[in-house]
């Protein structure tokens, strides 16, 4: 599943074999987050993280900052 634009958002959902590995994975992702100072809004239960980004100082829409981190995102999984 590639990201999806809607709601004025990037979203994207993960699906990993247990929680150790979607943890592990949002730890990479907090990781980058954190250096890029862009944080997503997203929820974990048990396998499967989802993510949407958009950017509140832009009015809450998708910037190229978004798509940036979510390229980066990608490359955590390489998908």
């Amino acid at each position: 599943m590639a990201w999806e634009e809607k709601n004025n958002t990037l979203y994207r959902s993960f699906t990993f074999s247990d929680f150790s590995e979607a943890f592990s994975f949002m730890t990479h992702v907090a990781l980058i987050a954190e250096k890029q100072d862009h944080h997503p809004t997203w929820t974990n239960t048990w396998n499967k993280v989802e993510i949407w980004l958009s950017t509140h100082s832009a009015g809450n829409k998708v910037t190229d900052k978004d798509r940036k981190l979510a390229a980066d995102i990608d490359k955590v999984t390489g998908k």
